[in-house]
């Protein structure tokens, strides 16, 4: 017992009913650390996998890398759909799907976006050339009739997603690289975000500027997000005039990487170059909890599922963790599949959770024995979804004392007085 996470099923079960044990002071885990679950397929290790987003439907993950491919994975199974999708001469740093699912876009080094067929992989017509310098970011419009893309030529250009036409004039006001980019939910405006630390509102329809620049960073703008009712950023910003809401969110020990929001409107979420991943109230810009670890590298992505339950996150760590968004405790095995850091993340609209492949089940036994009383905690780890996997008060009784011992880890043993 004093060795379970303060969080487990078990020791929440139990703790009350052993009373009589040692107690961990520091160090003391709150949830158990989970095996590693890896997905491979891209051809060109080590090459950085620079963006990964899931179909509409939450049945397929699209990614991007340095190796110039872009690949399909069953998001269940992370097996690899046909074969992968080529084209572009230089690296992929973005990918998206339309919000119909029947497009994937992809934008490149080679200073092209491309639009490929989801379901058959091909090419749809010409690539889509305007563009002065490395594609760092492409995103449909909501409505799915445009596409906008930002580059290192410190334009914003939107594009015909039927034709593949450029739509008026490239979008000018920042001054060096617009790392990201993001739409209304409305589809009136645009933000982008950029390495002249700035970030800009764009009018979609007329491709002009709306108010002044916002200027508060003191670095690059590398990840922006609008919340679900389209009215605020962060840094937290008013999406209608510009104008810094409160003072900034403090608490990270280095940059911050990525931000999101709850779809109720309620929380900020931001991952950071210190590992850590924190949440904050929206509306007085106080932290919620304590930060979400587990990362050992940069958190550069992080999203909040649609139900508001789960946050996944990205990091340079190469793995994708779930965590629950209530708690802020690690849910299932990190997704550890990637060759290189995982810069983007986000959940399909319908939000299936992440399966973690396998299952744990923490189970404490008492043993009688010649008049003694012993405990023992043992780790059993089952596949997920097995019609096998026991229930924690049932499990001795279904599998039998000597099995139970005999595929499982033993955490601690001890012996009861009294």
């Amino acid at each position: 017992m004093p060795f379970l996470p303060s969080q487990s099923p078990l020791s929440r079960l139990f703790s009350r009913e052993f009373t009589r044990v040692i107690k961990i002071r520091a160090g003391k885990l709150s949830s158990w650390p989970a095996p590693p679950l890896q997905w491979f397929g891209h051809p060109g290790f080590p090459a950085f996998v620079r963006s990964v987003r899931y179909s509409p439907d939450g049945t397929r993950v699209v990614s991007g890398s340095d190796d110039k491919t872009i690949i399909i994975w069953d998001a269940e199974s992370g097996t690899v759909i046909g074969e992968p999708l080529t084209g572009h001469t230089k690296g992929v740093n973005s990918v998206a799907y339309s919000p119909d699912g029947r497009h994937i876009i992809s934008g490149s080094s080679d200073c092209t976006i491309r639009i490929w067929d989801a379901e058959k992989g091909t090419a749809v017509g010409n690539p889509l050339e305007g563009h002065a310098g490395v594609v760092w970011c492409v995103a449909y419009s909501p409505d799915g009739r445009h596409i906008i893309s930002g580059s290192n030529d410190c334009t914003i250009r939107i594009w015909d997603a039927e034709t593949g036409t450029a739509v008026g004039s490239p979008l000018k006001g920042h001054t060096d690289w617009v790392w990201c980019i993001a739409c209304s939910p409305d589809g009136r405006h645009i933000i982008s975000g950029s390495k002249d630390c700035t970030i800009r509102m764009w009018d979609a329809e007329t491709g002009t500027a709306v108010g002044n620049p916002l200027e508060e960073h003191a670095s690059s703008v590398v990840s922006v997000a609008y919340s679900p009712d389209g009215h605020y950023t962060i840094r937290i910003w008013d999406a209608e005039t510009g104008t810094g809401v409160g003072k900034p969110l403090e608490g990270h020990a280095d940059a911050v990487w990525s931000v999101g929001c709850s779809p109720d409107g309620r929380h900020i979420i931001s991952g950071s170059k210190d590992c850590t991943i924190r949440i904050w109230d929206a509306a007085t810009g106080a932290a919620v909890g304590t930060p979400l670890k587990g990362h050992s590298g940069t958190v550069l992505s992080i999203a909040y599922s649609p139900d508001g339950q789960h946050i996944i996150s990205g990091s340079s760590d190469r793995s994708i963790r779930m965590w629950d968004a209530e708690t802020g405790t690690a849910v299932g095995n990190p997704l550890e599949e990637h060759a290189s850091s995982v810069v983007s993340v986000a959940y399909s609209p319908d939000g299936p959770p992440f399966e973690s492949g396998m299952r744990r089940l923490v189970l404490q036994l008492e043993i009688h024995l010649k008049g003694m009383r012993a405990w023992c905690v043992l780790l059993l780890t089952l596949p997920m979804g097995s019609t096998s996997s026991p229930d924690l008060k049932t499990a001795p009784f279904e599998y039998g004392l000597r099995q139970l011992v005999l595929q499982s880890e033993i955490l601690a043993v001890g012996t009861l007085t009294g």
